[in-house]
């Protein structure tokens, strides 16, 4: 195997040589570190192996945090934090019908916020905009079965942007009419 120059960082393909060396033992014990490390780690193996009663609780309560702040506490919003949660449930598991529960939850969280304390920031609504559009994306590919709830959902998220000014409401108006039409 070629060597790394001196000062480049490693790749994959670096790790990937250091993981062929292992033998079962030795990559289930660096599995168990990793586990052990990091919560986010014990999250991607449960969703990943399908292990607890509702793997998608921890994503929701990340989202919950980011998106709909006690503000009491000061807690600030982050839209890219609560992204971050709905990306690593991809690269966990990527089940559609999941992932188009977390977009409606995320959509659900946000409305919510903004619409109980009159939270008004262009960019947050931006981003929710953004996400109802590609929960519409993942829902219309599902089967109807999975799709009507789902759509009834963000359809009372729809209603609920019509009170927050900025065209909200009516962007989500023509993207369920545009992704729905089929």
């Amino acid at each position: 195997m070629p060597r790394r120059q001196a000062g480049s960082q490693p790749t994959w393909t670096d790790v990937k040589a250091k993981l062929a060396s292992l033998d079962r033992p030795g990559l289930v014990g660096l599995i168990q570190d990793l586990y052990a490390a990091h919560k986010d780690n014990q999250t991607f193996l449960h969703a990943r192996f399908g292990l607890g009663e509702d793997i998608l609780t921890p994503y929701k309560e990340t989202l919950d945090r980011w998106l709909w702040p006690d503000v009491l506490r000061n807690q600030d919003t982050s839209v890219i934090k609560a992204k971050q949660a709905i990306s690593s449930y991809k690269k966990a598991v990527g089940d559609p019908v999941g992932l188009a529960e977390l977009m409606v939850f995320y959509c659900e969280c946000a409305a919510g916020f903004c619409n109980g304390i009159l939270y008004q920031d262009d960019s947050y609504f931006d981003a929710l905009v953004r996400m109802f559009e590609q929960a519409l994306k993942i829902i219309a590919q599902l089967p109807a079965s999975d799709r009507h709830p789902l759509v009834a959902r963000l359809d009372k998220v729809r209603t609920i942007s019509h009170n927050f000014g900025y065209g909200v409401g009516d962007d989500m108006d023509s993207q369920l009419t545009k992704y729905l039409k089929k």
